[in-house]
């Protein structure tokens, strides 16, 4: 294929026609995952991502982002930053740094004022008053789980010139400790990219796609010879069996994945599991791949599905 794209979650399709349109004009890999995540994150409608997104227990936003290109894999990452407009153009720009490429808080703030990025109060009264409703139930912090029907925005995608990049952007676990970090900033947990063999990235919960380093997992199954949905497939299935424990039950996770050809896979533990997709032979749709035992099947919603679901 020419050019190919896949974004997590329902939230990811008009910023996927962005990427396609940049795609489908020759546009490169770069520009399309930017431009497809800024619109999310920009979007106060998608309250896992961005502006007016899920607070910390203290009632602050700390976001997390990263961008990798899959040509020399470089990447850049930024996590627990206040205030900063879109983190995924800071982590962007961090990719092009051989050295000092992952900053956190007030590091990455600092660089992202040097480099004249815009910031802005990035809460919103919706996630003030979602905050306010959360802190008087009696929750566990210790138990928290992926903000149910949407969470981190991934993007993968595949220009004409068989180059390759991922790019992610999240608020993290809804009333997370301050200064807690998921995968989503963390190379080969939360995304990995090789232009030689593909692109994976992952959503839901952090902690426990970080004990098995879900992207490189399914990049390094691609490399072994699996096509893009048995890689998907078999990391997430090998995971969740390795976490089998009768004291422990691994929270929702979900992965996404592009071989070098453009090629896509996605597998789940959730009961379901929307994303979007296109390239050359068709123009971005949603599709859901839906759990049976760990082994996945994908289908085109129809109009009752799509009603029905009440997420971004």
């Amino acid at each position: 294929m020419k050019y190919s794209m896949i974004g997590t979650w329902k939230m990811a399709f008009n910023g996927v026609i962005i990427g396609e349109n940049i795609l489908k004009n020759g546009g490169n890999v770069k520009d399309a995952i930017e431009n497809a995540i800024t619109y999310i994150e920009d979007n106060p409608n998608f309250n896992s991502v961005g502006y007016g997104s899920l607070p910390n227990i203290e009632g602050e936003l700390e976001l997390d982002a990263a961008f990798m290109d899959g040509n020399d894999l470089s990447f850049g990452a930024i996590c627990s930053v206040k205030n900063i407009k879109n983190p995924i153009k800071v982590a962007h720009l961090l990719s092009n740094s051989k050295r000092n490429c992952y900053l956190s808080s007030r590091g990455a703030e600092k660089f992202a004022r040097l480099n004249k990025f815009e910031f802005k109060n990035m809460l919103n009264d919706i996630a003030i008053d979602r905050w306010n409703n959360e802190i008087q139930k009696n929750f566990d912090p210790d138990n928290l789980e992926a903000y149910d029907g949407h969470d981190t925005v991934c993007m993968v995608a595949l220009d004409s010139n068989k180059n390759m990049g991922v790019g992610v952007s999240t608020s993290g676990l809804f009333m997370k400790q301050s200064g807690r970090v998921g995968d989503s900033p963390v190379i080969g947990s939360g995304f990995y990219c090789d232009s030689k063999i593909g692109g994976a990235a992952a959503t839901g919960v952090g902690e426990d796609i970080m004990k098995g380093c879900l992207s490189i997992s399914i990049i390094n199954n691609m490399k072994m010879g699996q096509d893009v949905q048995s890689a998907c497939e078999n990391a997430l299935k090998d995971h969740v069996n390795r976490l089998k424990n009768p004291n422990y039950s691994p929270g929702t996770m979900s992965v996404i994945a592009l071989d070098k050809n453009g090629n896509f896979g996605v597998a789940t533990n959730r009961d379901e599991f929307p994303f979007i997709v296109t390239c050359e032979n068709f123009s971005t749709k949603i599709l859901v791949c839906r759990n049976n035992n760990l082994s996945m099947e994908i289908f085109e919603p129809d109009e009752e599905w799509l009603n029905n679901y009440d997420y971004d």
